[in-house]
């Protein structure tokens, strides 16, 4: 049986939820401010700010997020009709603008590893266990969908990366023990230390898991 080629990152695609907990696709409205002035595409990684709306989490070895986007909702500008898109448009005008975020901390998500850029390639098992970074890249008008990946080349122990290699997926393996889609979930906040090395505060990591909030 013939699997369908990854030629390009995706953003990230939730699956299931850690440790085979039951998962029903269930996504939380959050507000975007009106006239936000960044796109988010379909797989992008979102955070909540203190006004309380939703931006784009364009971290890359760290970040603050709290979900994953799946879509939005809002009154069209110039149609005045209700819409029901795949991605925000930077800058749209609407007071009734809101996400589709999958937030819960323990979702598991497919992801594609680039060596740069959205470019493809692909990695070997031991991967699996380590700690990742983001490649941010621009996500498509068209289709409306993130082009957000990993980079393959640099996974490591480091408590600041925001993202948990746990898993890899076999389907479409280039045949020679190389992978180019791996299961992923968000790390926790890490400690980090004040200059002086007297305060400890949480820091990065899935928002709902830091005691100090946004």
């Amino acid at each position: 049986m013939a699997y369908p080629t990854v030629d390009k990152p995706y953003g990230l695609k939730p699956i299931n939820l850690i440790g085979g907990q039951p998962y029903a696709g269930s996504t939380r409205l959050m507000k975007i401010a009106s006239g936000y002035n960044t796109s988010i595409y379909y797989g992008d990684v979102v955070k909540r700010v203190s006004n309380g709306t939703v931006e784009k989490d364009t971290g890359t070895s760290t970040a603050t997020p709290v979900g994953i986007f799946l879509g939005v909702t809002y009154t069209n500008p110039t149609t005045s009709q209700k819409q029901f898109a795949q991605y925000w448009p930077a800058g749209t005008v609407a007071s009734d603008a809101y996400a589709y975020v999958v937030d819960d901390p323990d979702v598991l998500f497919k992801v594609v590893t680039v060596s740069t850029g959205t470019t493809v390639a692909f990695y070997g098992p031991e991967l699996v266990g380590e700690n990742a970074v983001m490649v941010q890249n621009a996500g498509s008008n068209t289709t409306g969908d993130s082009a957000v990946g990993i980079f393959g080349g640099n996974t490591a122990t480091t408590a600041s990366f925001p993202l948990r290699i746990v898993d890899l997926v076999p389907d479409t393996s280039n045949g020679a023990n190389g992978y180019c889609e791996y299961i992923c979930k968000f790390n926790a906040p890490y400690a980090a230390s004040n200059n002086t090395g007297t305060v400890v505060t949480m820091t990065g990591g899935h928002q709902y898991l830091n005691p100090t909030g946004v």
